[in-house]
Parts: structure tokens; C-alpha cells; sequence
């Protein structure tokens, strides 16, 4: 039977220690749970608020000014909406071990349509292009030196099989759609102690995506898990957040919790029984190979012998 939540933020205000939930989790700037993402906060967001100004300035002026002052402000918020979709897929990418670069290096481009924003803008002045043109190469500079460039280069892809990191790729990508749908979906609940536990769930979720990553031969054993199991999750949170923003029916929130814990308890087993095999595969390929390696060279020492 399913053992109820207790969590930090439950009402019960105590966590159970032999749950999987109480595990301690990762931390730090570079874990990606979908919703905290570090690098992402005040610095990108107020990119979204200088271009009002130009846009501000577009209707105080004649007809030239509007065109500049309203480019000026449209190449701006694309700017800042790219960087920051850049930040998220850059963290992503942090947070896998193997990962492929992104297709579109959302950072630089958008630092190049801030650069010929504020030159849009300056020209405003009507003081001629070099003034103009400079601080757009200011701008497009500070930008790139605040927030970085793109990753360029894929990370752990050496002597890995494309194909089979291709397939994971999507398999996780797929995966992350469905704790997405489940987060959002449980935000119309409307309860910050769900919200919590759904928290939980996608970072115990994830640490088995990080395994099926470091290892694709694994992604078989797990395809259940990324697939079926986080679909009927994610259909099952929308289903409850509707009834439970209606009546706040205790029986449900109850089954919905437990639903959690069965989700958490298997994931957590899942990945636990993924790295065991991992380490059982790799004693067995070594003892393998050192066993090959004294009947090639019959005169050395018995390599497989501990020292």
C-alpha cells in the first residue's frame, strides 16, 4: 500500500525519512528541475524594459522616428525573448551529461538584434550612422560578455553511438513535455503542498533520465517509464487538478498523493536497478578483458589478480 506524503510543505509540516522523496536531491546552478532555472532571473527579464522607452519615443516625434522607434523596439524584445529562451536551453544542456548543441544559437542572434536595436534607436537623434552603429557593437558586446554565447560543441558524444543518443534524445525530450504538462496542469490545483510533491516527483524522474543518458543501452529497460507511466501522469494531474479546483475533495487529493508516491517509489527503484546493472555489466567486460589479456601474454604477471 501506498504510505501518504509528509512532506516539508504538507500540512503534517514533517518529512518521512525511509521515503524516496527524502533522499537528498542534487543541487546547485546547474540542475534543471523546469521551473527554478538560476541564470535566468532579473538579468534576462530586464531586457524586456528598455525597449518601451523607444517605444515611448516612436509616437512623440514624425513619421521617420515612428519607423525607428518602432523597430528599435520590436528588434529589442525579440532580443530579450531569445535570450532568454537561450539561458533555458543552455541549462538543459548543463544539466545532461551527453547533449547535443543547440540547433539555433539563440544568445548570439539575439545579441545581434539588440546591437541593431540600439542602433535603430540612436538614430532617433538624427546624428548621423557612426554614433549609431557604435553602440549597437557596444550593446551586442556587453550582451554577449553578460550573458555568454551558445554552447558550440557537442558535450559526451565522443565514441557514442549517434543513433542510439538520437533515440534517447527524443525519448527524454518526449519525457520532459509530460512533467511540463504535469506542472502545469497541477498549478490550477492551486495547493503549494502539491505543487511541491509533483516538484519531487520530476526531480526523482529526472535522475532516471541523467541514468538512461549516461548509459542508452538502457533506454529499453526505461522507455515504460519515459513514455507510458509520465503520459498516464500527466493525463491523471489534469483530471484531478479540475476536480479538486471544484470541490477540494479530500478523497481525491488523498488518491492523487498516493498516485505520487507509487510514481516516486517505482521511478527511484527503476533507476536504482539501471546503475547496479551498469556497474555489474562493467565488472564483467574488465574481467573480460584482463582475462584475455593474461592468455594473449601468458608471461606477464596475472593481470586479474588483485595487488
Amino acid at each position: 500500500m501506498a504510505e501518504r506524503y509528509s512532506g516539508k510543505f504538507s500540512p503534517d509540516g514533517s518529512i518521512k525519512r525511509d521515503h524516496p522523496a527524502a533522499a537528498p536531491q542534487p543541487s546547485g546552478p546547474n540542475v534543471y528541475d523546469g521551473k527554478r532555472r538560476t541564470r535566468a532571473g532579473g538579468r534576462s527579464n530586464m531586457l524586456f524594459f528598455p525597449p518601451l522607452i523607444f517605444l515611448y519615443n516612436a509616437f512623440r516625434g514624425d513619421p521617420a522616428n515612428l519607423i525607428l522607434g518602432l523597430s528599435a523596439a520590436a528588434l529589442m524584445l525579440l532580443a530579450a525573448w531569445l535570450t532568454r529562451e537561450g539561458i533555458f536551453a543552455h541549462e538543459a544542456y548543463d544539466a545532461r551529461t551527453i547533449a547535443r548543441r543547440p540547433a539555433l544559437p539563440r544568445k548570439i542572434f539575439a545579441a545581434v538584434l539588440l546591437g541593431a536595436g540600439i542602433a535603430a534607436g540612436a538614430l532617433m537623434a538624427q546624428q548621423g550612422p557612426l554614433y549609431p552603429i557604435l553602440f549597437g557593437l557596444i550593446g551586442a558586446g556587453l550582451h554577449l560578455f553578460s550573458f555568454g554565447p551558445d554552447p558550440m560543441r557537442d558535450k559526451g558524444m565522443e565514441g557514442v553511438n549517434a543513433f542510439q543518443t538520437d533515440r534517447v534524445a527524443r525519448a527524454v525530450d518526449e519525457a520532459e513535455k509530460y512533467l511540463t504538462g504535469m506542472k502545469d496542469a497541477i498549478l490550477r490545483a492551486k495547493d503549494r503542498g502539491l505543487e511541491s510533491r509533483v516538484e519531487n516527483f520530476a526531480t526523482t524522474a529526472r535522475a532516471l533520465f541523467r541514468s538512461v543518458e549516461n548509459d542508452p543501452g538502457d533506454l529499453t529497460a526505461a522507455r515504460k517509464f519515459l513514455s507510458v507511466y509520465l503520459m498516464g501522469a500527466r493525463d491523471a494531474t489534469v483530471k484531478f487538478a479540475d476536480i479538486y479546483a471544484q470541490n477540494r475533495s479530500a478523497a481525491a487529493r488523498a488518491n492523487y498523493e498516493a498516485l505520487l508516491d507509487d510514481l516516486q517509489t517505482n521511478f527511484a527503484s527503476r533507476t536504482t536497478q539501471l546503475l547496479s546493472n551498469n556497474h555489474a555489466n562493467l565488472d564483467v567486460e574488465i574481467q573480460v578483458l584482463r582475462e584475455r589479456l593474461q592468455f594473449e601474454n601468458p608471461q606477464s604477471p596475472d593481470v586479474s589478480a588483485p595487488k
